[in-house]
């Protein structure tokens, strides 16, 4: 499995406009080939919003990162401030806890 973590910063959009946004964009999301799952991020109080990603393996993330799902976040005027990070997991801990 692989982690992508994308934070980034609202500019001139409401939490409440986004999280509209994204609830009319999560079956977008569900349909990923290669993606587990993604959780959605809100911290009105520091204005950081994103994405924790849990990918099948590299390669699924590595395509998200070709798509244009990912630009579209890249190139929306309304985020800013961009943190993208990517993550390998450690297997033999997540199990024990309950991720793998």
């Amino acid at each position: 499995m692989h982690i992508l973590i994308i934070n980034f910063n609202l500019k001139d959009l409401s939490r409440e406009q986004f999280e509209e946004e994204c609830q009319g964009l999560a079956q977008t999301f569900a349909d990923i080939s290669g993606l587990i799952t993604k959780t959605w991020l809100a911290n009105e109080e520091t204005n950081t919003y994103g994405g924790v990603y849990h990918f099948e393996n590299k390669q699924a993330m590595l395509e998200y990162k070709k798509s244009e799902i990912f630009a579209a976040i890249g190139n929306n005027p309304a985020f800013i401030n961009h943190v993208i990070t990517d993550f390998e997991i450690l297997v033999g801990p997540s199990k024990v806890t309950g991720i793998c």
